[in-house]
């Protein structure tokens, strides 16, 4: 566990500013350090934030999986995921360097409501946030909507397409979960890295567009 916190801390100090004036991700001065930008992976129990860590990090991902007990019958719902045999506890890590400017650290949350005492840790100098969605089970991705919202946190949402569930249109998924219309709304695939960059990008863009001038 020693090692979890030596890696979030050294990666917290980065999101502390690698410079005064950080660059865009479209500038490209190989004179600059690059620009560590962390980003949180949020959402339902099972709907994919360990998938999309791995999926895209240049790193092993650290991740802090351990294997579900009958303990957690009761707390746990396996309906829309029978197949699911471990959870994360803690948190999962990962790193993607899009290119020389820009370094995105990524922190994917634990979704059961006994860890959500972690996020306010995990989500400190995020410039904003992935929640993930299941159409199969959309209320279970309401408790990050609203923790984002009060918290003023920039994210976007991205549906997790599984396979053998109907595929809705965006528009479908913002309706039923009344997103406001300038939040992007994406369907994707958490196994699929071009899918993941195009989500994460989607991401960057929306929190500049947030952030005041």
């Amino acid at each position: 566990m020693d090692s979890v916190v030596s890696d979030a801390t050294s990666a917290d100090v980065a999101f502390a500013g690698v410079t005064d004036e950080p660059l865009m991700p479209w500038q490209t001065d190989r004179t600059r350090a690059p620009v560590a930008t962390k980003i949180v992976v949020a959402g339902g129990f099972g709907v994919g934030k360990t998938t999309l860590v791995a999926a895209v990090s240049e790193i092993e991902p650290l991740q802090t999986e351990a294997l579900m007990t009958e303990a957690s019958e009761e707390t746990d719902d396996l309906t829309g995921t029978p197949d699911k045999i471990t959870t994360t506890v803690a948190m999962d890590y990962g790193r993607l360097t899009l290119d020389d400017d820009l370094v995105l650290y990524l922190f994917g949350t634990p979704g059961q409501q006994r860890f959500w005492f972690m996020w306010d840790d995990l989500v400190r100098g995020a410039i904003g946030a992935v929640v993930l969605a299941d159409t199969r089970r959309l209320k279970d991705c309401f408790p990050a909507l609203d923790y984002f919202e009060s918290a003023g946190l920039p994210y976007v949402v991205a549906v997790n397409h599984f396979d053998g569930s109907e595929l809705f249109e965006p528009d479908d998924v913002r309706e039923a979960l009344t997103i406001p219309t300038h939040i992007p709304v994406m369907i994707m695939d958490a196994r699929r890295r071009i899918s993941v960059i195009e989500t994460l990008l989607a991401l960057v863009g929306h929190a500049l567009d947030e952030t005041p001038e």
